[in-house]
Protein backbone atom coordinates (compact mmCIF):
# COMPACT_ATOMS: atom_id res chain seq x y z
CA UNK A 1 0.00 0.00 0.00
CA UNK A 2 1.57 3.53 -1.10
CA UNK A 3 1.78 6.04 1.76
CA UNK A 4 -0.62 8.87 1.19
CA UNK A 5 0.85 11.96 -0.46
CA UNK A 6 1.17 14.79 1.88
CA UNK A 7 -0.90 17.89 0.60
CA UNK A 8 0.64 20.91 -0.01
CA UNK A 9 -0.38 24.24 1.72
CA UNK A 10 -0.40 27.73 0.42
CA UNK A 11 -0.79 29.77 3.74
CA UNK A 12 -1.25 33.22 3.03
CA UNK A 13 -0.68 36.34 5.89
CA UNK A 14 -2.78 39.06 5.20
CA UNK A 15 -1.43 42.47 7.20
CA UNK A 16 -2.31 46.05 6.63
CA UNK A 17 1.13 47.03 4.73
CA UNK A 18 1.76 43.52 2.77
CA UNK A 19 0.05 40.36 1.94
CA UNK A 20 3.10 37.57 2.42
CA UNK A 21 2.57 33.92 0.98
CA UNK A 22 4.38 30.48 0.90
CA UNK A 23 3.78 27.38 0.30
CA UNK A 24 4.47 24.26 2.23
CA UNK A 25 8.14 22.25 0.69
CA UNK A 26 9.48 25.57 -0.40
CA UNK A 27 11.61 28.32 1.81
CA UNK A 28 10.90 31.80 -0.86
CA UNK A 29 8.50 33.96 0.69
CA UNK A 30 6.45 36.39 -2.03
CA UNK A 31 4.17 39.53 -0.96
CA UNK A 32 2.90 42.47 -2.61
CA UNK A 33 1.94 45.66 -0.83
CA UNK A 34 -1.76 46.05 0.63
CA UNK A 35 -2.83 48.88 1.94
CA UNK A 36 -6.02 50.63 2.78
CA UNK A 37 -8.15 50.17 -0.40
CA UNK A 38 -7.41 46.19 -0.79
CA UNK A 39 -10.36 44.05 -1.13
CA UNK A 40 -10.86 40.56 -0.61
CA UNK A 41 -11.11 40.29 -4.55
CA UNK A 42 -8.39 41.89 -5.06
CA UNK A 43 -6.04 40.11 -2.41
CA UNK A 44 -7.01 36.92 -3.77
CA UNK A 45 -6.18 38.28 -7.85
CA UNK A 46 -3.03 39.39 -7.01
CA UNK A 47 -1.98 36.04 -4.74
CA UNK A 48 -3.16 34.19 -8.28
CA UNK A 49 -0.88 36.21 -10.16
CA UNK A 50 2.31 35.84 -8.26
CA UNK A 51 1.94 31.88 -7.65
CA UNK A 52 0.88 31.16 -10.82
CA UNK A 53 3.97 28.57 -11.07
CA UNK A 54 3.60 27.18 -7.58
CA UNK A 55 1.52 23.99 -6.97
CA UNK A 56 -0.81 23.64 -3.82
CA UNK A 57 -3.71 21.59 -2.75
CA UNK A 58 -5.27 23.34 -0.16
CA UNK A 59 -5.44 26.80 1.36
CA UNK A 60 -4.53 28.13 4.69
CA UNK A 61 -5.33 32.32 5.18
CA UNK A 62 -4.74 34.57 8.41
CA UNK A 63 -6.89 37.45 8.48
CA UNK A 64 -6.60 40.35 10.19
CA UNK A 65 -10.18 41.14 12.03
CA UNK A 66 -12.80 38.68 13.54
CA UNK A 67 -13.17 35.46 12.31
CA UNK A 68 -16.06 32.96 13.66
CA UNK A 69 -16.31 29.59 12.64
CA UNK A 70 -13.79 30.01 10.07
CA UNK A 71 -15.85 32.93 8.70
CA UNK A 72 -14.86 36.00 8.52
CA UNK A 73 -17.35 38.47 11.14
CA UNK A 74 -16.51 41.66 10.27
CA UNK A 75 -14.53 44.21 7.50
CA UNK A 76 -10.41 44.85 8.21
CA UNK A 77 -10.05 48.53 10.01
CA UNK A 78 -6.89 48.74 7.70
CA UNK A 79 -8.19 47.84 4.52
CA UNK A 80 -10.78 48.21 2.05
CA UNK A 81 -13.91 46.36 1.90
CA UNK A 82 -16.11 43.29 0.32
CA UNK A 83 -14.41 40.64 3.13
CA UNK A 84 -17.66 39.08 4.54
CA UNK A 85 -19.10 36.76 3.06
CA UNK A 86 -16.39 36.39 0.07
CA UNK A 87 -16.14 32.95 -0.71
CA UNK A 88 -12.46 32.06 -0.69
CA UNK A 89 -12.96 28.55 -1.57
CA UNK A 90 -14.15 28.95 -4.64
CA UNK A 91 -11.53 32.03 -5.74
CA UNK A 92 -9.08 29.35 -4.84
CA UNK A 93 -10.70 26.26 -6.28
CA UNK A 94 -9.24 24.29 -3.27
CA UNK A 95 -10.41 23.52 0.10
CA UNK A 96 -9.75 26.56 2.16
CA UNK A 97 -9.22 27.62 5.99
CA UNK A 98 -9.46 31.60 7.54
CA UNK A 99 -8.22 32.13 10.72
CA UNK A 100 -7.53 35.15 12.19
CA UNK A 101 -4.17 36.55 11.37
CA UNK A 102 -2.82 36.50 15.26
CA UNK A 103 -4.50 33.22 15.59
CA UNK A 104 -2.61 31.81 13.10
CA UNK A 105 1.24 33.41 14.08
CA UNK A 106 0.27 31.90 17.80
CA UNK A 107 -0.45 28.63 15.99
CA UNK A 108 2.83 28.97 14.75
CA UNK A 109 4.86 30.20 17.62
CA UNK A 110 3.18 27.52 20.32
CA UNK A 111 5.81 25.59 21.87
CA UNK A 112 2.98 24.39 24.87
CA UNK A 113 1.73 25.23 28.18
CA UNK A 114 -0.76 28.79 28.53
CA UNK A 115 1.00 31.10 25.42
CA UNK A 116 -0.64 34.31 24.55
CA UNK A 117 0.95 36.11 21.52
CA UNK A 118 0.47 39.69 20.84
CA UNK A 119 1.55 40.94 17.10
CA UNK A 120 2.73 44.68 16.97
CA UNK A 121 2.30 45.46 13.57
CA UNK A 122 0.09 48.19 11.82
CA UNK A 123 -2.52 47.65 14.62
CA UNK A 124 -2.46 44.88 17.28
CA UNK A 125 -2.94 41.40 16.90
CA UNK A 126 -3.73 38.82 20.15
CA UNK A 127 -4.62 35.24 20.79
CA UNK A 128 -3.94 33.01 23.21
CA UNK A 129 -3.09 29.06 23.18
CA UNK A 130 -3.82 27.17 26.75
CA UNK A 131 -3.26 22.94 26.28
CA UNK A 132 -3.65 23.24 22.58
CA UNK A 133 -6.50 25.13 22.79
CA UNK A 134 -6.25 28.20 20.23
CA UNK A 135 -8.72 30.99 21.13
CA UNK A 136 -8.24 34.74 18.65
CA UNK A 137 -9.13 37.76 20.83
CA UNK A 138 -10.04 41.52 20.03
CA UNK A 139 -7.91 43.04 22.71
CA UNK A 140 -6.66 45.90 20.43
CA UNK A 141 -9.94 47.75 20.45
CA UNK A 142 -10.37 47.81 24.81
CA UNK A 143 -9.58 50.62 26.56
CA UNK A 144 -5.97 51.14 27.96
CA UNK A 145 -5.69 54.29 29.92
CA UNK A 146 -6.68 58.20 29.20
CA UNK A 147 -9.38 56.96 27.18
CA UNK A 148 -7.37 55.31 24.39
CA UNK A 149 -7.25 51.80 23.24
CA UNK A 150 -4.43 49.43 23.66
CA UNK A 151 -3.85 49.62 19.18
CA UNK A 152 -3.67 53.29 20.39
CA UNK A 153 -0.54 52.85 22.29
CA UNK A 154 1.11 50.10 20.84
CA UNK A 155 -0.06 50.07 17.26
CA UNK A 156 1.92 51.76 14.45
CA UNK A 157 0.24 54.88 14.79
CA UNK A 158 0.94 54.93 18.83
CA UNK A 159 4.52 54.51 17.83
CA UNK A 160 4.78 57.47 15.86
CA UNK A 161 2.58 59.34 17.84
CA UNK A 162 4.70 58.78 21.60
CA UNK A 163 8.17 58.12 20.18
CA UNK A 164 10.28 55.35 20.09
CA UNK A 165 10.85 55.86 23.89
CA UNK A 166 7.78 56.20 25.23
CA UNK A 167 6.29 53.43 22.78
CA UNK A 168 8.68 50.85 24.08
CA UNK A 169 7.60 51.59 27.66
CA UNK A 170 3.87 51.47 26.70
CA UNK A 171 4.46 48.01 24.81
CA UNK A 172 6.48 46.65 28.33
CA UNK A 173 3.34 48.05 29.86
CA UNK A 174 0.67 46.33 27.68
CA UNK A 175 2.31 43.10 27.92
CA UNK A 176 3.12 42.96 31.64
CA UNK A 177 -0.52 43.94 32.33
CA UNK A 178 -2.30 41.63 29.78
CA UNK A 179 0.12 38.92 30.78
CA UNK A 180 -0.20 38.97 34.54
CA UNK A 181 -4.62 39.26 33.85
CA UNK A 182 -4.71 36.24 31.53
CA UNK A 183 -1.71 34.21 33.39
CA UNK A 184 0.30 33.30 30.65
CA UNK A 185 3.25 31.33 31.08
CA UNK A 186 5.07 33.41 28.01
CA UNK A 187 4.41 35.86 25.77
CA UNK A 188 5.41 35.81 21.95
CA UNK A 189 5.40 38.90 20.70
CA UNK A 190 5.26 39.10 16.54
CA UNK A 191 4.31 41.62 13.69
CA UNK A 192 6.65 44.10 12.41
CA UNK A 193 7.46 46.40 14.56
CA UNK A 194 8.42 43.46 17.03
CA UNK A 195 12.15 44.14 16.16
CA UNK A 196 12.18 47.57 17.34
CA UNK A 197 12.35 47.12 21.06
CA UNK A 198 15.45 47.29 22.37
CA UNK A 199 14.75 44.39 25.19
CA UNK A 200 11.82 42.33 25.76
CA UNK A 201 9.46 42.31 28.52
CA UNK A 202 9.55 39.58 30.95
CA UNK A 203 8.65 36.09 30.49
CA UNK A 204 8.29 37.72 26.67
CA UNK A 205 10.40 35.62 23.58
CA UNK A 206 10.73 37.29 19.97
CA UNK A 207 8.56 35.69 17.58
CA UNK A 208 9.04 35.31 13.45
CA UNK A 209 6.62 35.89 10.16
CA UNK A 210 7.88 32.58 9.39
CA UNK A 211 5.70 31.57 12.32
CA UNK A 212 2.50 32.79 10.44
CA UNK A 213 3.16 30.07 7.80
CA UNK A 214 4.08 27.30 9.86
CA UNK A 215 0.93 27.92 11.48
CA UNK A 216 -0.97 28.13 8.18
CA UNK A 217 0.41 24.72 7.40
CA UNK A 218 -0.04 23.38 11.04
CA UNK A 219 -3.94 24.05 10.55
CA UNK A 220 -4.31 20.84 7.91
CA UNK A 221 -2.20 18.11 10.21
CA UNK A 222 -4.46 15.35 11.44
CA UNK A 223 -5.35 16.43 14.75
CA UNK A 224 -4.86 20.37 14.60
CA UNK A 225 -7.73 22.66 14.43
CA UNK A 226 -9.27 21.91 11.23
CA UNK A 227 -13.18 21.04 10.60
CA UNK A 228 -14.18 23.67 13.47
CA UNK A 229 -11.70 22.25 15.98
CA UNK A 230 -9.36 24.82 17.26
CA UNK A 231 -6.64 22.18 18.71
CA UNK A 232 -3.32 22.58 18.24
CA UNK A 233 0.01 20.92 18.80
CA UNK A 234 2.94 22.23 19.23
CA UNK A 235 5.05 19.95 17.53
Amino acid sequence: MKPKKQQRVLAIDVGGSHVKVRVSGRKDVRQFVSGPKLTASQMVARVHQITGDWRYDVVSIGYPGVVIHGRIATEPHNMGGGWVGFDFRAAFARPTRLINDAAMQAIGSYDGGRMLYLGLGTGLGSAMIVDGMVESMELAHMIFKKGRTYEDYVGDLGRRRLGAKKWRHAVEQVVDQLRTALEADYVVIGGGNARKLKKLPKDARLGNNDFAFLGGFRMWRPGGIGRGARRVSAS
